[in-house]
């Protein structure tokens, strides 16, 4: 049999996370050589080296490579099942509802409010506001049952909807040498720092830092120029319009997060070429929940009647 445990599973993630057998078996709290067994009995049973091992160093083999994506996605899984086991337990259990601030466009109360109407024996909702990262990783782990994402996002074992999709405009200090301009193109922003997202997997650097929307078309990333400098790490609006106003970047916002965020030493200026921001309902693929289904639906509803609806994709 070649079947593995979610015990090895573990084992191989730290060993692959970490390239070092000794720090991966610190990390798990245990000792060197039963690691290094154990990870050999795994190479064994599958019939496929999955590291390369020399006297300086640890390297994953291709087999490795795949071992590790689907090792950490199958984890998750089991950690997300015992989770939402239970909480289907509890007396009164909820569906719970993750976001970010902004991460909605709006929608989530008119949402809540649809969900509410839609009868007295669905579970009650509960809405967790998370950080930067933290809505996606908590429909992961089983902490949530729904969450309203801004694309683009890891969407493996996940289902999605999208509810909307707005334009995204160029955040600028006010006093910057563009900021008086009614339209921008992306190339008149070319140089210009941009921040990062603290959380944001490498796949999605291109659409935070807006060159994903040059020809490319919502939900394509493409490349930034190579010398598009590094602006400073942030985690949430309220930091990353302070690092702008200060002048230490540049960025790109959703419409609907600019209209909230409105301040005297900020310029947001529309961009030719620049990829829009969609809001999307996403839940678990393996999820048979009647709330999750009914959520949904109606946000799904609550969002066609939005006057705006799809109107970038136009």
């Amino acid at each position: 049999m070649n079947e593995l445990e979610v015990r090895e599973l573990r084992y191989f993630i730290a060993v692959a996370e970490e390239l070092n057998f000794s720090r991966a078996a610190q990390r798990l709290g245990m000792a060197q050589p039963p690691l290094s067994k154990a990870i050999a009995r795994m190479e064994s049973r599958l019939r496929v080296r999955l590291l390369e091992r020399t006297t300086r160093q640890v390297r994953l083999t291709s087999a490795g490579q795949v071992l590790l994506d689907q090792a950490r996605i199958a984890v998750d899984a089991v950690h997300a099942a015992a989770r939402r086991a239970r909480r289907a337990g509890q007396p009164t259990p909820q569906l719970v509802v993750a976001v970010k601030p902004g991460g909605d466009a709006g929608l989530l109360g008119e949402i809540l409010a649809a969900y509410r109407g839609a009868g007295s024996h669905l579970p009650p909702p509960e809405v967790v506001v998370g950080g930067s990262g933290e809505p996606i990783a908590m429909l992961r782990d089983g902490r949530a049952d729904v969450a309203l994402l801004r694309s683009p996002f890891d969407g493996r074992g996940l289902d999605s909807q999208t509810l909307l999709v707005e334009p995204r405009l160029a955040v600028l200090p006010a006093a910057h040498r563009l900021a008086g301009r009614r339209r921008l193109r992306l190339t008149d922003l070319e140089g210009e720092p941009v921040p990062r997202w603290k959380g944001a997997a490498p796949s999605t650097t291109a659409y935070y830092t807006g060159y994903d929307g040059a020809g490319a078309g919502a939900g394509h990333p493409g490349s930034a120029p190579a010398d598009t400098p590094e602006g400073p790490l942030v985690s949430s609006v309220e930091q990353l319009l302070e690092v702008v106003a200060l002048g230490q970047a540049v960025a790109f916002l959703a419409r609907s997060t600019t209209e909230r965020h409105q301040r005297p030493d900020i310029a947001y200026r529309p961009v030719t070429g620049l990829s829009p921001s969609a809001v999307v309902v996403a839940w678990s693929e393996t999820s048979r929940s009647a709330a999750v289904a009914t959520f949904v639906r109606v946000a799904h509803d609550v969002a066609v009647q939005q006057p705006d609806h799809m109107t970038a994709l136009a």
